[in-house]
């Protein structure tokens, strides 16, 4: 087995490990977290890291202070998130979380609140905040899901 394929769980590939400042327990993502427990893992709130190569605790940073793994191809300090699987994530201060798709696909829009494709700049009905709020559907937040939003004719995000 590849040494890098034994790190992380089924959502992050990664050589480190949060520390839920909620409940002090260790979760390789916070969606391991939200899964297993009964309250959710605020990411941005995670000050401790454990190095899944030599087991130490350490500030959030992008490489072990200890033994200098570096604990993820894709490191944003801002949202905690690591991640050795390239899927292009990007942060986007407008939004204040990580997207994935590739900075250069993607733009703000001020009013709706969101990244959108490229292609829609100029080319959608705005809705302000349309993201902040829950998918009609599933009831899922939009805003920070893990699931892509298809915005239909009338502007409104749905799952």
């Amino acid at each position: 087995m590849d040494k890098v394929e034994k790190y992380g769980c089924e959502h992050y590939k990664r050589k480190c490990a949060l520390i839920a400042p909620c409940c002090n327990k260790t979760y390789t993502c916070r969606v391991c977290h939200d899964d297993k427990e009964n309250h959710e893992l605020t990411r941005k709130k995670v000050m401790q890291v454990h190095c899944l190569t030599c087991k130490r605790v350490q500030q959030v940073q992008g490489s072990c202070e200890e033994c200098g793994t570096k604990f993820g191809n894709y490191f944003c300090e801002i949202c905690r998130l690591y991640d050795d699987e390239d899927k292009q994530q990007f942060h986007c201060d407008g939004c204040g979380l990580c997207r994935v798709g590739g900075r250069e696909n993607f733009y703000h829009c001020d009013v709706c609140d969101v990244c959108l494709s490229i292609s829609m700049k100029d080319n959608h009905k705005c809705i302000e905040k349309s993201s902040h709020s829950n998918c009609p559907v599933c009831l899922e937040d939009l805003h920070t899901s893990r699931i892509a939003a298809h915005i239909p004719p009338c502007g409104h995000l749905i799952h």
